[in-house]
């Protein structure tokens, strides 16, 4: 977006005010312009000169209304709220519930899409013209309204706090991640509580290292044994667990990191681990232990991700399998050597049961560290992805990667370099303006202005270009785009370095921030490109170039320029459908409809993946029928197994391998400044040494954290062992309980129904018995000749259906597993409901499906009556929703269902509930506290689709 920038460095004046985190007053005229360089000339890519970005679009009124998914109630409601026509339903509730300012039902309440950008537009604005980083009132307005296109576009976004504080009379906080420090006082840990506290009460995260606490086993000065951190962390986390109850979401995101030669490591490690097995105990005992149940807070530390910070010699220690020094914390001496690898084992151990500790890889992140005069990298905020110094934070910005790829299948690089260069001087700027939660917070972001951008949908823009996630091509393209985004962002940083000084902590870490900017250059130079990732790799070179150049000359004006954040709350206001570097969740998705209804849609990145693959319309149509049906690629007709790897998800049939995801994170995590927010899900059947190579590789890869999560390993996830047996009226000590089937049977008069049917000239006669209070007890099909081999086998075939029946074996299940079945007689029947049958027993399970299951249940199988499909039938200029089932954006009002677009059932919330549905079985994540919905993955965190909430940085 910007194309020239004066040479010159800032006046010290123009430095001072920066760093003051305030709107500068105006300079004397003649002192400032001769010390200050000509500023920013900012060029239009998006916008039409004399036309406003809002008179370019369509907007519409609509109505907001909000429910809990389980229990009906109203958490929310705005009625006539402006939004453009191309933004989805989904996305306007999160906005106007979340981001709209006022009181609800007063007149001071934003009810209007132009009025938030607006609010937060106009304070960047004036900041930037304040502080002079444009050249011209022209170039200030060609920013604002650029700003201001992207946004309403849904091109990127702001993290959360920007839209909540700016321009309102709150405090005018901006960033979302902290971290914070603690020392070997008691000053210093009382401390530390009140400024988690003070955190957690504005809504946000925060993560430290207490690796400065000495350990238990260490004294006092007055010769007592010291508490040792441990001890400590349970007052934080009942802090934050308080705090946290107080609020409407799960806002105590915390982090809790410490080093691996720490005394009492070992205690640390094991105690989440030890908690979950308390949790399994009191779960037996008949207590509430589900996430957000009413008994889960009696046990401890579960209000923090715990990670161990290990250093390269424990590493190579483990691959060595020799002892490794636990050393005080005061004196530095070793005061105990353990075996490395059983250490290792153990913290594998216990992230196997209960997904914690992490893993942090020290050496690494400290060799990109860009200020190592200022001080080490300790710690992370809650979700791993910023790293720098202690008392410090970072506000983030993410790009929707979907928006820069063409309609050829191209990904526009020279565009997306330019949103990066805009976006990276907005960002900038709010440091001027921004308020922090402690004062020495504020010192140090102004002092190094840590930036954190970063994008979304790159899970669904690998696969809209045909690219599989765990794939060379892959993490090429994803590579390249990473190496652009940083380079350009540095780019910017050294442009801006010019126009109003370098970070303040610059010059005493020149030497080490140019290395580590030589480094990002090395990496994209030595990364191997493929055709589709080769021009942008080239940019990115070219781009690498001119930083260092104009770095070399002007400085920095940011210590740190990117991360890859979960992107919760931010990726549905942007209508992203994957989040972060995730992948996508499941080929079928949950979408909300106006009027409060909801369907069920094939993810529109599958058609874009079949036409980047060479499939013709007739045949992509096809395989994205077949999705919709089975919700998975396997066997779909015309599709080539060769291609299978590009439809593969986070969960479904076909998931990505573990080790897919850590070979994606080592692929970008060479050109970030900071790390990746990414959890890394395993099967339940992974083994501790599976866990143990996973946290190998991520050290042997060059990633700086890494944490995992097995499926299952926690009691809260609603997949859980049942509760111990009884024998002889008492419970079992090991294990569930054996359950065994109870046959139900039919009365001796039962109500039955007989049907005759015809079905490709076979003619036979269906029998359905129910049980008196209503349910299908027994079937009999009678089909051909008395006494023949075809007349045999349908009446063996009808008691086992039956006795299955009888059993408690649902006939959906029977009707899922029969319909559709292929083989002769087929062809037309004399049943107006069912026109064609593929086979008699598709027939036959068909018409039990629509005697015998409700609606719900049958659209979920899509069977549907004759009448049924004749009232979806609608005008199609007025109902059906066709553009909304191309882009998966609501224009009208509920589409019809077909076969690549479901009604949903009742019973269903969200994709993940959706998922579950498909995969029979409970997906790991929690039910959110607003709505009720379940939550899907972002990230290392858990995000509702339903309201937005997210289950740590937003």
């Amino acid at each position: 977006m910007t194309e020239t920038v004066g040479a010159e460095s800032a006046s010290g004046n123009a430095a001072s005010d920066a760093a003051k985190g305030r709107a500068a007053k105006p300079a004397a005229k003649g002192e400032d312009r001769r010390k200050r360089s000509t500023g920013l000339t900012i060029e239009r890519v998006h916008t039409t000169p004399g036309v406003h970005p809002y008179d370019e679009v369509t907007w519409e009124r609509r109505d907001v209304v909000m429910t809990n998914w389980r229990d009906g109630t109203v958490n929310f409601e705005q009625r006539g709220v402006e939004f453009p026509d191309f933004w989805s339903i989904n996305a306007t509730n999160i906005v106007a519930s979340k981001y709209f300012r006022g009181a609800v039902g007063s007149p001071q309440r934003e009810s209007s899409l132009r009025q938030l950008i607006d609010r937060v537009v106009d304070a960047y604005h004036r900041a930037g013209v304040e502080h002079g980083y444009f050249a011209t009132g022209q170039d200030a307005e060609v920013f604002a309204h650029e700003l201001t296109w992207m946004l309403l576009h849904q091109v990127f976004s702001f993290n959360s706090p920007v839209w909540f504080n700016v321009g309102t009379l709150s405090p005018q906080q901006v960033s979302a991640c902290f971290i914070l420090s603690v020392d070997d006082t008691m000053e210093s840990i009382l401390n530390w509580y009140r400024e988690e506290g003070l955190i957690f009460k504005g809504g946000s995260g925060a993560g430290l290292n207490l690796s400065r606490i000495r350990s238990s086993r260490e004294l006092l000065s007055s010769g007592g044994a010291a508490s040792g951190p441990v001890s400590f962390m349970r007052g934080a986390d009942a802090s934050a667990g308080t705090i946290k109850s107080g609020g409407a979401t799960r806002r105590a995101a915390k982090m809790v990191v410490l080093d691996v030669d720490h005394p009492d490591i070992e205690e640390f490690v094991l105690t989440k681990a030890k908690e979950e097995a308390k949790i399994r105990v009191l779960r037996d005992a008949g207590f509430d232990m589900d996430l957000g149940g009413t008994d889960i807070t009696s046990v401890q530390y579960q209000n923090a991700n715990n990670s161990v910070r290990v250093t390269d010699d424990f590493m190579r220690a483990v691959e060595g399998d020799t002892e490794f020094g636990l050393r005080a914390r005061l004196t530095g001496e070793v005061i105990e050597r353990v075996n490395a690898r059983t250490l290792f084992h153990d913290i594998a151990q216990a992230a196997w049961e209960c997904a914690d500790p992490g893993i942090q890889y020290d050496d690494t992140i400290n060799d990109w560290h860009t200020c190592p005069e200022s001080g080490r990298i300790t710690a992370s905020n809650p979700c791993s992805e910023y790293m720098h110094l202690d008392n410090s934070s970072c506000n983030l910005a993410s790009l929707n990667l979907l928006k820069f790829l063409g309609a050829d299948g191209t990904f526009d690089a020279q565009r997306f370099a330019k949103a990066v260069e805009l976006v990276i001087t907005a960002m900038d700027i709010s440091i001027c303006f921004a308020d922090f939660p402690t004062e020495p917070i504020a010192k140090t972001t102004r002092k190094f202005r840590q930036l954190g951008i970063g994008y979304a949908n790159l899970g669904a823009l690998l696969m809209a270009t045909g690219h599989a996630y765990d794939s060379e091509g892959g993490r090429s393209l994803a590579a390249a785009i990473t190496s652009l985004m940083t380079g350009a962002a540095y780019k910017r940083s050294a442009e801006l370095a010019g126009v109003v000084g370098p970070y303040a902590g610059y010059t005493r870490n020149a030497e080490a921030h140019q290395r580590v900017m030589r480094k990002h250059a090395a990496a994209n130079d030595d990364y191997r490109t493929l055709p589709a990732s080769a021009p942008i790799q080239k940019l990115a070179a070219l781009t690498w170039k001119d930083c260092l150049e104009i770095g070399e000359r002007n400085g920095w004006r940011n210590a740190q320029a990117s991360v890859l954040a979960p992107t919760g709350t931010i990726g549905l206001m942007m209508d992203c459908d994957t989040t972060g570097i995730e992948p996508d969740l499941a080929l079928v998705k949950f979408k909300k409809l106006v009027g409060g209804g909801s369907m069920q849609i094939v993810n529109q990145t599958v058609p874009r993946a079949l036409a980047a693959l060479g499939y013709q319309p007739e045949q992509a149509e096809a395989i994205v029928e077949y999705v919709a049906e089975h919700g998975h690629v396997i066997d779909a007709p015309g599709l080539r197994p060769e291609h299978y790897e590009v439809f593969d998800c986070a969960m479904g049939e076909r998931s990505i391998a573990a080790m897919g995801h850590v070979r994606m994170m080592a692929a970008v995590q060479p050109f970030l400044s900071g790390a990746i927010s990414k959890t890394v899900n395993m099967p339940e059947s992974a083994t501790v040494e599976d866990v143990e190579k996973i946290y190998l590789e991520g050290w042997r890869l060059g990633l700086k954290a890494l944490a995992i999560y097995r499926d299952n390993c926690k009691v809260g996830q609603p997949l859980s062992a049942g509760k111990k047996a009884r024998t002889d009226g008492k419970e079992e000590a090991t294990g569930p309980a054996e359950v065994r089937p109870v046959r139900r049977r039919l009365p001796k008069k039962r109500p039955s129904e007989t049907v005759s049917f015809t079905v490709g000239g076979a003619e036979g006669y269906l029998t359905a018995g129910s049980y008196p209070d209503n349910g299908l007890g027994e079937i009999f099909v009678k089909l051909g000749k008395q006494g023949s081999t075809l007349s045999g086998v349908m009446d063996a075939f009808s008691m086992s259906i039956s006795v299955g029946l009888q059993y408690g074996i649902p006939l959906e299940f029977y009707v899922s597993k029969f319909s559709n079945l292929r083989f002769e007689p087929a062809g037309m029947t004399d049943d107006p409901d069912i026109r064609i049958a593929t086979s008699v027993l598709d027939y036959l399970f068909r018409r039990l499906a629509l005697d015998h299951l409700p609606y719900e249940k049958r659209a979920e199988l899509g069977i549907f009556s004759a009448e049924e499909r004749a009232a979806q039938v609608v005008d199609t200029d007025t109902e059906v929703d066709l553009e909304g089932l191309r882009t998966g954006v609501d224009s009208s009002g509920s589409p019809r269902p077909s076969v690549s677009a479901k009604p949903v059932s009742t019973e269903v919330g969200s994709s993940t509930e959706l998922l579950e549905l498909r995969l029979g079985k409970a997906a790991d994540a929690p039910l959110c506290l607003t709505c009720g919905t379940k939550m899907r993955p972002a990230g290392s965190c858990y995000l509702c689709e339903g309201c937005g909430a997210t289950s740590g940085c937003s």
